[in-house]
């Protein structure tokens, strides 16, 4: 390809950026400017993707972690074929229209995940490496490759600065994700100042220091450059990579190489130069030359010949590993097997009990005998969240002699591992697995304690704003955590869990609750699922006595009916105080005062209920209701209603053995009934 050519569609991505920007009046015109060489030439000569097909399952993943270059990347979908027209580049940042402000996933064809809160990218593009690494070690076999692509991320200096990309980068390394490769965007300028302000550091010693392959090139406009570090990055098959490029933000603009061209439009003089600057038409906007577009588009070509091959391959392979073969479509359609839940363990009656932590790894285990697709970890407290696959090998390179394998799960250390040891990196995980699950083929899960929730709530978020199906495990949900005090003790967590729109929070009650949780949570598909977890015991519910633990799904049931005629008083409560209210009520009946007694493990699923279904769980006309919940009284007014009251937590915790704190902080027997009697007047 000639050079003037190759100049010809590197300016025809750019301006189309930034006409835009300027149509739109906002945006971000300085890195499409100083990154389109690069991107031109990962596109063009090194990424493996078929625009007519964005969901082929073999396809490089390519993920644009400095977001807010949007513009650029739309101008990549529309110029390699995607189905994005120019209407809707020039529609940019609109309302309804696919080119958003940041690239959402679903969203616009060929976006991979949603990207904007930086650093969360790079996080998302481990985990797709982490898929593509275990699925290989999974399912190829005798030749046959049908997992075999890399995963690609543009990252900027924002990235890099945030904390989550530190924690991602520094597991990356010590998996060895070879299919992993960044191109570091290095124009020395972030959105007000220029990186000598804030960031000296030495990024590339850094990550090789990870265990990272790095390399430099020094000019963002040298394509041969660019051309073989790609090359070089590719031939590196036990280390991701980072290839640093030195661009210039605004390239050919008056305001290279400042912060304002970071994040703010050009003004129409200097777009004016721009276009002068790099021997472009002033008229028309979003001009794109024929000779541009025909190289561009042997994208199409390129596309549907690999997508070709890899289908006979398939096939090949389908008729070679017929049982593995079956078994990879299954995952790449996203459907379960039957009998997934067959095996599903019931725990009998039990006063005395057992933590739902303790009755969710039972199910876990029982689970991911059935769904080979089932895969994660826990930040570092495995012993504590029960969370790991007994038998299932560990997610890591092999081990070399001498290493030391505590924590092991002692059936070996491959790629092919379902455990993943994330280590104390709670950003991370969480962004790590909404990677692996915009993969595919993929049901991740992770785990740690609830207070730290808190260090997850943008993959959080972006879990729900992605629709992902991500199941994310919570342990040590309340004060009965005990000794280790207000720091860990959360309060306010399940609040902020709730306060996610689309994602789906269950706290079980019971042991068997926790079984009908798992059930649940797997069964969803399209949401991501928070699974909040006991570490005290519990008593297991005699359901013979009391309603069957399948009433979670619909997220609150009638566990026990007032004894005689219609309820003057309804107990509500989740997670373990499920059995406190249940207490209350044979108290509450033996004093004459019919009590119903409502399990609530989930208000979203309960909210998606029927109306019918709702008022007859708590009929409007019954309002003495009392809810009982270890955390802030927040949002439950809507159950309760004006007429009804919620014995909460609305301060930190306290260091004691926990019985004492429940006592303290009147989560007993006495207190609930008093609690209930006031509302009733009595």
């Amino acid at each position: 390809m000639s050079d003037a050519i190759d100049q010809l569609c590197i300016n025809t991505l750019r301006f189309l950026a930034l006409d835009a920007v300027q149509k739109a009046d906002s945006g971000h015109p300085g890195m499409p400017l100083g990154a389109a060489p690069m991107a031109y030439v990962l596109w063009t000569r090194w990424l493996k993707h078929n625009p007519a097909d964005p969901h082929w399952f073999d396809r490089d993943r390519f993920v644009l972690s400095a977001g807010h270059g949007s513009a650029l990347l739309y101008g990549l979908l529309h110029l390699s074929g995607y189905a994005l027209g120019l209407e809707d580049l020039k529609q940019f940042r609109q309302w309804g229209s696919r080119t958003p402000g940041h690239p959402e996933r679903g969203h616009t064809p060929g976006v991979e995940v949603t990207t904007g809160p930086l650093g969360q990218g790079i996080a998302n593009a481990v985990g797709m490496a982490i898929a593509e690494a275990h699925l290989a070690a999974c399912y190829n076999r005798d030749g046959h490759t049908p997992v075999d692509h890399h995963t690609y991320a543009l990252v900027g200096d924002g990235d890099l600065m945030e904390g989550v990309s530190a924690e991602a980068a520094s597991l990356a390394g010590h998996l060895r994700l070879g299919k992993l490769i960044c191109l570091y965007d290095d124009n020395h300028v972030t959105l007000a100042a220029g990186t000598a302000i804030s960031f000296s550091e030495d990024r590339l010693a850094r990550f090789a220091a990870y265990g990272w392959h790095v390399q430099q090139v020094a000019d963002g406009n040298d394509l041969a450059a660019i051309d073989a570090a790609l090359q070089a990055a590719h031939a590196d098959t036990t280390r991701p990579s980072l290839i640093a490029v030195r661009t210039h933000i605004g390239y050919g603009s008056p305001e290279q190489d400042s912060f304002k061209a970071h994040g703010a439009p050009l003004s129409e003089d200097d777009v004016r130069r721009t276009k002068q600057a790099l021997g472009w038409p002033l008229q028309p906007t979003f001009e794109i030359p024929d000779a541009a577009l025909q190289t561009w588009r042997q994208a199409l070509t390129r596309g549907r010949g690999s997508q070709a091959a890899w289908d006979r391959d398939f096939a090949a392979y389908l008729a070679a590993q017929p049982q593995l073969g079956a078994e990879l479509q299954r995952r790449i359609a996203g459907t379960l097997p039957a009998g997934w839940d067959d095996a599903l363990p019931q725990f009998a009656a039990d006063a005395r009990g057992i933590a739902t932590r303790v009755a969710s790894g039972k199910v876990l285990n029982a689970l991911a005998a059935r769904l080979p697709e089932l895969f994660g970890g826990s930040a570092d407290l495995d012993p504590s969240t029960k969370t790991a696959l007994l038998g299932m090998g560990d997610f890591n390179p092999p081990a070399d002699p001498g290493t030391d394998l505590q924590g092991s799960d002692k059936a070996g250390w491959s790629h092919a591992g379902r455990n993943l040891h994330f280590g104390v990196r709670e950003h991370a995980m969480g962004a790590i697995a909404n990677g692996m699950s915009a993969h595919g083929a993929m049901l991740p899960f992770t785990a740690t304690f609830l207070i730290f929730s808190d260090y997850m709530r943008p993959p959080l978020r972006l879990a729900a704003l992605m629709r992902l199906h991500a199941l994310f495990v919570f342990t040590h949900d309340s004060l009965a955590v005990g000794e280790d005090g207000p720091t860990h003790e959360p309060v306010e967590q399940l609040a902020n869990l709730r306060a996610v729109p689309g994602l789906v929070v269950i706290r079980p009650g019971d042991a068997n609750e926790s079984a009908e949780a798992w059930r649940t949570a797997v069964a969803l598909r399209d949401q991501p699922v928070a699974l909040v977890f006991t570490r005290q015991d519990l008593p297991v519910l005699d359901r013979t006595r009391y309603a069957s633990a399948a009433g979670l799904r619909q997220g609150a049931y009638v566990l026990r009916e007032a004894s005689a005629g219609a309820p003057q008083l309804i107990l509500i409560a989740s997670g373990s105080e499920v059995h406190l209210i249940v207490a209350a009520a044979e108290r509450l009946e033996a004093q004459g005062i019919a009590t119903r007694c409502v399990s609530m493990p989930s208000w979203e699923l309960f909210e998606a209920q029927p109306q019918a279904v709702r008022e007859a769980v708590l009929p409007p006309g019954v309002r003495a209701r009392l809810a009982v919940e270890m955390g802030v009284a927040q949002g439950w007014s809507r159950y309760v209603g004006d007429a009804g009251a919620v014995l909460a937590v609305d301060r930190y915790g306290a260091s004691a053995p926990a019985a004492r704190l429940l006592q303290e902080y009147g989560f007993t027997v006495d207190h609930v009934c008093q609690r209930a009697l006031a509302l009733l007047g009595r």
